[in-house]
């Protein structure tokens, strides 16, 4: 399969197809499977190398800060993701991850907090965090217990956040805590609390299968400017969803990503490996097992890139993105384990390129949203528009 045929969809301008090609270059000859036992440092140095190749000015908004655009192109963006996925897990995450960190402030920040942080974000000389899930609060934001009190033109936090992409070794986190202007989900705000800030504590390091840099982070009296604020007082909310809503529909991309080197992969293995006379790309059981890892791409690719150009066009894509991201993300954990099949025991060894897909591609479907939560969107969905 050429993982670049589907450009030729009408969903797409040239300036995507463009793009496409010339990162799939860029990354073919400097990411590709490159990995390193220093996980932290290898993530700082694949910021550097986004920012210096200048893709990172896809992950912002505004030209004056950086941005490629005004708006984030969101077709951009998963195609960026998808290209990323497919050569290096770390590298997607890392591109990722400057995105979401900094989504709140390209969304809601003021022209200040635009070019103190977006401009460095857009360079890689900084790197972003997004602060939002709790022990106790996940999918359930609005449960969350970290919580700010004004003293002065300060904001004062306490509490914990988990789950945190980037933590300990971000330059600055953008953090939802409870500020109390209203019950519930209205009376959250967002603020910018930069690392080294006193009151800030990485008090855990999180080690996971797919190994990335992940932390708990604790407040104490940690003592914000009122100016790092990032939108409204209590609209913290609304800017935590507004930026989810713009990524969430990349996360299904980066599982379309994982998936088409799993495909990849598990041709070259089938057609390869001598068995009984033949090759086992020549068994129908294995002919069977490939088209259906293609039907699921090409299906999830649909949809991903259907939500994509939907909200480029301004729509509203919640359930078109809730979709995308269920059916992208579930179909490339199928995709991925017939590839681990297909190559037998060899797909169970460490560092081989489908075992390391098959611990990256399990995450997919639980952040940002896990599975059960997109059917319950879905779902939602549609019952209020058949009322």
């Amino acid at each position: 399969m050429n993982p670049l045929e589907h450009l030729g969809w009408p969903f797409f301008e040239n300036r995507h197809r463009t793009f496409a090609k010339a990162l799939d270059a860029w990354a073919q000859t400097t990411v590709r499977d490159v990995h390193g036992h220093d996980v932290d440092a290898q993530c700082k140095h694949l910021v550097q190398q986004l920012g210096s190749g200048g893709w990172l000015t896809h992950a912002v908004a505004g030209t004056v800060y950086g941005g490629a655009a005004e708006a984030i192109d969101t077709r951009m963006l998963c195609l960026a993701r998808e290209t990323l996925a497919r050569h290096n897990g770390l590298a997607d995450f890392a591109f990722a991850m400057q995105g979401l960190g900094s989504g709140a402030i390209s969304l809601a920040g003021t022209p200040q907090q635009k070019e103190r942080w977006l401009t460095k974000v857009a360079t890689g000389q900084a790197i972003s965090a997004f602060a939002l899930s709790e022990p106790d609060a996940g999918s359930d934001v609005a449960a969350m217990q970290c919580a700010a009190h004004i003293d002065g033109d300060h904001a004062v936090l306490n509490g914990e956040k988990t789950w945190i992409s980037n933590g300990g070794i971000a330059d600055f986190y953008v953090v939802f805590c409870r500020t109390g202007e209203a019950p519930g989900a209205r009376g959250i705000s967002a603020f910018v609390v930069e690392a080294g800030t006193p009151g800030l504590e990485i008090a855990e390091r999180i080690e996971v299968i797919a190994p990335h840099p992940l932390a708990r982070l604790r407040f104490t009296d940690c003592r914000v400017p009122l100016s790092h604020r990032v939108g409204a007082a209590g609209e913290g909310f609304k800017v935590a969803m507004r930026t989810l809503d713009v990524f969430r529909t990349s996360v299904a991309a980066a599982a379309l990503g994982f998936a088409r080197r799993a495909m990849e992969e598990a041709l070259a293995r089938a057609k390869s490996r001598p068995m009984f006379g033949q090759h086992l790309a020549d068994f129908q059981l294995t002919q069977a097992k490939l088209a259906q890892m293609a039907l699921t791409i090409d299906s999830a690719a649909l949809l991903v890139y259907r939500a994509a150009w939907e909200r480029d066009q301004g729509l509203k894509v919640t359930r078109q993105a809730a979709m995308a991201k269920l059916a992208a993300t579930e179909g490339a954990q199928q995709v991925i384990d017939a590839a681990v099949q297909i190559f037998g025991g060899m797909g169970v060894v460490s560092g081989v390129t489908v075992e390391r897909l098959y611990r990256e591609i399990r995450s997919l479907r639980i952040y940002e949203g896990a599975t059960e939560v997109q059917q319950l969107i879905i779902g939602r969905d549609l019952i209020k528009e058949s009322a």
